[in-house]
């Protein structure tokens, strides 16, 4: 979700990759969520972080605690940010409980990329 809002906020102004410490599937709350909003994320898929390790980044955002805690140095003078959200896929109950988590996060999410591009960044 991250990466879509991202790009979707950015307007163009970053080019955008995301990764995780484990490679599942894209959670199909996520893309309810998502859609919601009018982004398709169903053609997305999950990726590990080993995929992007010699890559240079500007940025490195990590958006839960396990992420921050486990994410490798990336070549170059990446300046390291991490958000604390909870990960919504860990959310129990109904569906339209654990709908509700996800469209928390989101939304969460959202509003901190907003501030963060607002504070004026270069964007590559």
């Amino acid at each position: 979700m991250a990466e879509a809002l991202l790009r979707t906020h950015g307007n163009g102004r970053f080019l955008v990759a995301s990764a995780g410490t484990e490679a599942t599937r894209v959670n199909p709350f996520a893309v309810d969520v998502m859609r919601e909003l009018g982004v398709d994320i169903s053609g997305a898929r999950s990726k590990h972080l080993d995929e992007f390790i010699e890559q240079e980044f500007d940025y490195v955002i990590t958006v839960c605690d396990s992420a921050a805690e486990s994410c490798p140095m990336f070549p170059g003078r990446s300046e390291r940010i991490h958000w604390s959200f909870p990960d919504p896929s860990a959310a129990t109950g109904s569906d339209d409980e654990r709908r509700d988590v996800f469209r928390s996060v989101r939304d969460d999410i959202a509003s901190r990329i907003q501030t963060w591009i607002s504070e004026e960044r270069p964007g590559r």
